[in-house]
C-alpha cells in the first residue's frame, strides 16, 4: 500500500500547475481580445468623427452653392477661408492630422446636366484624413456628392 503512495506522490501539485497553466492562457486570451475590441472601438469612433465633419462640410456647401469653387483645397498650404474653421476643427477632433490635412476636390463646376438636362452644378469630394500613433498608413473617409448650384 505504501508503495502504491509513493508513485502517487506528487499528482496533485501537477494537476494544479496544469490547470494554473490552462487558466493562464484563458486569462491572457480574454486580455487579447479586450484589447482588439478597444483598437476597434477607436477606430470606429475616429471614423463616426470623420463621417460627421465631411457631412457638415457638405452641408456648408449646399448651402453656399454660389461659392462652390470656393471650398476647394489640395491639402497642403493654406486653406481657403470657407474652410479654415472647418479645417481646424478636424485637427483638433482627429489625431495625426498635422501631416494629413483633408482635401477637398470640385469637378464639373460649370458642367450641364449634373443634376437634369436645365441644370448647372458640381461633384464636391471631400476627404478626411486621420493617422493613428500605431498607423503605419493614414486612414481616410470620403464623401461624394453631387451639388446643384442652378436650375433653369
Amino acid at each position: 500500500m505504501t508503495q502504491a503512495r509513493n508513485r502517487q506522490g506528487g499528482v496533485a501539485l501537477l494537476e494544479a500547475l496544469i490547470g494554473i497553466l490552462i487558466f493562464s492562457i484563458g486569462i491572457l486570451a480574454v486580455v487579447g481580445m479586450q484589447a482588439t475590441a478597444i483598437r476597434t472601438v477607436t477606430d470606429s469612433k475616429y471614423r463616426s468623427e470623420a463621417a460627421f465633419l465631411a457631412s457638415q462640410l457638405m452641408t456648408q456647401i449646399w448651402t453656399d452653392d454660389g461659392n462652390i469653387t470656393q471650398y476647394e483645397f489640395t491639402g497642403s498650404g493654406t486653406p481657403p477661408a470657407r474652410l479654415t474653421a472647418w479645417v481646424a476643427l478636424v485637427d483638433a477632433r482627429l489625431p495625426g492630422t498635422a501631416a494629413n490635412k483633408p482635401v477637398v476636390t470640385v469637378t464639373n463646376a460649370t458642367a450641364k446636366g449634373v443634376g437634369g438636362a436645365n441644370s448647372t452644378g458640381a461633384l464636391v469630394r471631400i476627404q478626411v484624413f486621420w493617422k493613428l500613433p500605431d498607423d503605419t498608413a493614414a486612414r481616410n473617409y470620403s464623401l461624394l456628392a453631387s451639388v446643384i448650384t442652378s436650375q433653369q
